[in-house]
Formats: C-alpha cells, sequence, structure tokens
C-alpha cells in the first residue's frame, strides 16, 4: 500500500474552491487556484474528449456548465479548451493545463469519470499526462476497472476507489445489481488493492469504510462536505473530507 499519508494532511476543496457568483467555477482554473493559495488539496475530475484528451470537467453533458448542448465525449480537446466556462472568465481546461496551474504547490486527487463500459482510454491517458508531474497527485474512480488497470500501469501513484453504499440514479442505471452490490461492498478489492478510500459522507458509519480503515488500515476522504452534520461524520469517521461551500 502507498504512502499517502499528505492525502489527509489537509482539507480537500471539491472540483476547487470555487465560487460561481464570484467567477470561480467548478473545476476551472481559477477555482483550483483559489484551493491552492487558500492552503487546500484540490480535488477534480476528468473524461475524455473525442480525441483521447484528458479535459477537466465534471458533467457527461456540456449544458450546465458552458450553456452548450451536447456530449463532452464528441468534442475535440481544442474546441474544448477554446470553450468559455459559464459566468467565468476561464475555459474549459485540460488535465496538463490544470498540472501546470497546481504545480506541484498543494496535493491533487484526480477522479476518472467512467461509463463502466470497458473503454480504459481516459484512464491510461490520464496515467500518461501525470507520469512526469513531481507534484504529490491521487488518483480515484467509482469504476474498480479503472482503478484495477491504474494499479498496473500506474502503480507509482496512489489510487482509490470512489464508493457509496447504495448505487441508484441515472449514472448507474446500466450497472447490474451484482455489480452494484459488488461496487458497494468493495468486492472488487484483490483485483483493485486500492491505497485509500473516498467514501460518500452519508455512508460512512457502514462496514466497507470501517473495515477499510480500523482492519486494512486505508486512510478514508469522505466527500462532499457540506454542513455541520456533514462535518460531524467525517471528523468522526474519516481522515479527511472533501468539501464544498464554506471554508473549513
Amino acid at each position: 500500500m502507498a504512502d499517502v499519508g499528505w492525502l489527509v494532511d489537509r482539507p480537500i476543496a471539491h472540483r476547487g474552491l470555487h465560487d460561481r457568483a464570484r467567477g470561480h467555477v467548478e473545476n476551472s482554473l481559477s477555482a483550483a487556484e483559489c484551493a491552492v493559495v487558500n492552503g487546500f488539496a484540490v480535488e477534480c475530475d476528468v473524461r475524455l474528449t473525442a480525441d483521447g484528451e484528458a479535459v477537466v470537467f465534471h458533467d457527461e453533458d456540456m449544458e450546465r456548465l458552458t450553456g452548450h448542448t451536447g456530449r463532452v465525449a464528441d468534442r475535440r480537446a481544442a474546441e474544448l479548451a477554446a470553450t468559455a466556462l459559464s459566468d467565468s472568465t476561464d475555459r474549459i481546461p485540460l488535465l496538463s493545463d490544470l498540472l501546470a496551474t497546481v504545480a506541484g504547490r498543494v496535493p491533487l486527487v484526480v477522479e476518472i469519470k467512467s461509463r463502466f463500459d470497458g473503454d480504459l482510454r481516459l484512464a491510461r491517458r490520464t496515467a500518461e499526462v501525470i507520469r512526469s508531474y513531481a507534484g504529490p497527485v491521487a488518483l480515484k474512480s467509482f469504476d474498480p476497472a479503472v482503478v484495477a488497470v491504474l494499479r498496473e500501469i500506474a502503480p507509482e501513484r496512489p489510487r482509490g476507489v470512489v464508493g457509496q453504499a447504495v448505487f441508484e440514479g441515472d449514472w448507474c442505471a446500466a450497472l447490474s445489481p451484482e455489480r452494484k452490490h459488488a461496487m458497494a461492498n468493495l468486492l472488487h478489492y484483490t483485483e483493485t488493492l486500492p491505497d485509500f478510500l473516498s467514501w460518500n459522507v452519508g455512508a460512512l458509519e457502514t462496514a466497507v469504510p470501517y473495515l477499510g480503515r480500523h482492519a486494512i488500515g486505508m486512510p478514508v476522504i469522505t466527500w462532499t462536505v457540506r454542513s455541520d452534520e456533514d462535518r460531524r461524520r467525517a471528523r468522526a469517521h474519516a481522515d479527511q473530507m472533501v468539501f464544498e461551500g464554506f471554508m473549513p
């Protein structure tokens, strides 16, 4: 298991320290810079472009954050990099842009998005982009196949499983009940061998994060902490929080 003590040393800003009212949109370079100057680690999401690049963006669809219709996966990297984020002077950053902005000043946690369809190109491209990065960076994903391939291609980088007790909603509707059960109960552990868990704050008082933390010794970071009640759970049952909407 990799040494990930640095991962829990400071709170982690969810998609950067974003505040849309101030022009700092989630997953933007300005949101990342705000986190850095305030001493917080940065969490971000990456998606695959039509030409195989890793771009920093959370949603599968572009509308909420840019006002444009269509999927990120259908646009080329150059087009996305020229696309403005709504209510901001920022544009959609490539992962390489974010690495250059953070520049090792604080830890970076990269969540690799997946459609759970066996396509591992984004995992491979992300590992390639960060290979020469000198700063502390950890990779994580909901998809066990992504975490398993990271074990092979980027063993030097800490890898984590993103999880929760119940999987529901459109984003995971294509998953079979058996796959959801396996993901909720970490039944892929021998294939993924994660270095840390990133667990839903509402599900911290369940078996997987408890046993991961106390029996296996894996650090548990918890998402997304937004309220005093969330902070109480995080203090009691996790090693660090991914936070949003307030200053710790």
